[in-house]
């Protein structure tokens, strides 16, 4: 089978891998429809971290059952299932608390020795405790709706975990620090699943600001760091806001965080801290604010979000703004590093 294969910093190929097949009797081999690049995929593009020459990319997809091992219940040949970016068993202590990213046998798809979603076809272990299947199979979903439903797998259930946390209810203000997928995502978590009146997006990029008001942000500021916290104070009355998604995972971000959060607030915070921010306490300390974040644990919120968006209530699909082949990921990450794209979809 074809895949998307790392090389090097700026260096990604297609090449002819093994198969996907079973290796344990709780597998499945899942035959890939959709799949997509990561803005967390970007990092190791970018030379940030650094990922073992040769491995499999991407975490991201939705696809059909080919096979299954003889343990598994939940799904069957020929279903239509979405994955989350991590599989997880769905019975240890982490996953019956609800954070499957911290599950006792659970891992990433495309970590070294893994098959990556950016592929024609992926072995799924865990395979009960990790595939959602989408009522109905294949039949009637067009291209829209697999977009939706492959917007699920990561992106969607991350920017709704960092709202989430933040705390956000019917009726919140929010703000929503980061323009890329997931931020635009909290914002349509934010407002169509859990009911926020007001969400303040951070954006300078007029595209991304059009799609996050398409997903319901009533506000955009398009300034950064001290004048962003200023120009948010001012918009509610000095106070700040005391809901704030953190989407990015800078340094640079979080200050912006902490700053116009109001006293008594929280912060849900998603963005992966690739460059390691270092957090003083006393601020938070002296704002009495709470401080949540991790690894989303997608997993938790796949069977909502599925039933929503084949209700046709929800759809995230709108994220992805450029489709191409596999044999072309490469532009995919280029187009995102350069920010050309805010989501590149692989199909076919």
């Amino acid at each position: 089978m074809r895949a998307a294969v790392y090389q090097a910093a700026g260096h990604v190929t297609v090449e002819d891998v093994p198969d996907a097949r079973l290796h344990e009797s709780t597998d499945a081999v899942v035959r890939v429809v959709r799949s997509c690049v990561c803005g967390s995929d970007l990092w190791s593009w970018r030379g940030v971290v650094q990922r073992q020459p040769g491995s499999r990319l991407g975490h991201e997809f939705i696809g059909i059952v080919d096979e299954v091992g003889d343990d598994v219940r939940t799904v069957a040949v020929g279903d239509l299932v979405v994955a989350p970016f991590q599989w997880s068993d769905g019975t240890c202590p982490a996953c019956l608390d609800g954070i499957h990213t911290r599950c006792e046998h659970g891992g990433t798809f495309g970590a070294p020795g893994t098959d990556g979603g950016q592929g024609e076809a992926v072995r799924v272990p865990l395979a009960d405790g990790t595939l959602v299947v989408v009522p109905g199979g294949a039949d009637g979903v067009d291209d829209g709706r697999l977009a939706s439903l492959l917007a699920l797998t990561d992106v969607a259930g991350t920017g709704l975990h960092g709202a989430v946390l933040a705390d956000v209810t019917e009726g919140s203000t929010v703000a929503v620090i980061g323009d890329g997928a997931v931020g635009l995502a909290a914002v349509l978590g934010a407002r169509s699943v859990l009911g926020a009146e007001r969400v303040i997006l951070m954006s300078r990029h007029e595209d991304r600001a059009a799609l996050g008001r398409a997903y319901g942000a009533t506000d955009v500021v398009s300034v950064r760091g001290d004048e962003a916290v200023a120009t948010v104070r001012a918009m509610t009355g000095g106070l700040g806001v005391r809901h704030v998604v953190e989407a990015v995972g800078t340094p640079e971000s979080w200050s912006t965080a902490i700053g116009m959060a109001r006293v008594g607030g929280t912060i849900g915070a998603v963005g992966v801290p690739h460059t390691s921010p270092q957090l003083g306490i006393f601020q938070p300390f002296v704002q009495h604010l709470t401080l949540r974040f991790g690894v989303a644990p997608v997993r938790r919120y796949l069977p909502d979000l599925v039933a929503r968006t084949m209700a046709g209530t929800y759809d995230a699909g709108d994220v992805f703004d450029l489709t191409l082949p596999l044999a072309d990921v490469a532009e995919g990450y280029r187009a995102m590093d350069e920010r050309r794209s805010i989501k590149a979809m692989l199909a076919g």
